[in-house]
């Protein structure tokens, strides 16, 4: 009759379940040493040693616990906590008086040199690429003076804080033959908070 070949399916079986328990294996012994190295490492990092000898508990020496109950200082009282009067916080001392009104400084003036307005937006692009050729820092503002007259640049140098720089830069630009007009702005005081 005929012979069943169980043989090429023991060999199968029988070489996947060892290969499966190799890698299980070779799984289990790299988690176990990945753990070994991680709790070393967390030792060595918190300074932390398991492995050193500890020094004699108090029990083991009755007459050192002892003195050192006799020696040990006396319970510190905790310290109190400050107490605030929000009357006395604030300034001044009665409660009625109101604060001083802040001294009010006068700004000093902003000077400004105009060297031209134009209604062409280009022109006064060349105007201040002209005093820039020259070392003059200039900017243009643009306005709507009225409804009728339209929209302006304005080309200006500054702003100047003394009257000697305004000077020097007009002088400066007279030199050159750029006709300008002193333009004098008072800044408004802004209340602080």
């Amino acid at each position: 009759m005929a012979k069943s070949t169980t043989r090429g399916t023991d060999r199968r079986s029988g070489g996947n379940s060892r290969k499966g328990r190799s890698v299980f294996t070779g799984v289990l012994i790299g988690l176990t040493v990945g753990a070994i190295l991680a709790v070393g490492v967390a030792l060595w990092v918190t300074g932390n040693n398991p492995f050193r000898s500890k020094p004699a508990s108090p029990e083991a020496h009755p007459a050192a616990a002892a003195a050192a109950v006799k020696t040990a200082p006396p319970p510190a009282t905790p310290d109190t906590a400050p107490s605030f009067d929000f009357y006395k916080v604030l300034p001044g001392d009665a409660p009625s008086e109101l604060p001083s009104a802040p001294n009010k400084t006068v700004a000093s003036p902003l000077y400004y040199l105009q060297a031209g307005a134009f209604h062409d937006a280009d022109e006064a692009d060349n105007l201040k690429a002209q005093l820039a050729l020259l070392g003059v820092e200039a900017e243009i503002q643009t306005s709507e003076v009225t409804a009728d007259k339209g929209v302006y640049h304005r080309v200006r140098v500054g702003p100047f804080r003394a009257m000697d720089e305004v000077n020097r830069t007009r002088s400066l630009l007279t030199q050159n033959n750029i006709p300008v007009t002193l333009v004098k702005e008072t800044p408004t005081p802004q209340e602080k908070p």
